[in-house]
């Protein structure tokens, strides 16, 4: 059942009540006897977050799965010399005497 959060607008009195969603919403502040206790509008009391949380923790009720590694290309010989950079020489300097 939902908690909710109740606050008088007369004499502000504030409760929180837990109650049904089917039940009719209180009327009658529980302080002073006013009809203006109202249900305030409040944040919920959980988050999801991210995506795909409830795959990797709920799904079919067992352990979590394994992601699997991407799979690496192997180089054929011919592409790694083809792609692969040539080879720096330093050149050495001449000397003339």
């Amino acid at each position: 059942m939902p908690i909710y959060a109740y606050q008088c607008e007369s004499c502000g009195y504030a409760k929180d009540v837990l109650q049904k969603i089917s039940d009719t919403p209180l009327q009658d502040c529980p302080q002073c006897h006013a009809p203006t206790f109202k249900k305030q509008v409040t944040a919920a009391g959980f988050q999801l977050k991210g995506s795909g949380w409830y795959v990797t923790d709920f799904k079919g009720g067992s352990a979590p799965s394994t992601v699997a590694a991407p799979a690496t290309k192997t180089d054929t010989p011919s592409e790694s010399a083809a792609s692969a950079p040539a080879p720096v020489v330093p050149s050495t300097p001449s000397s003339t005497t």
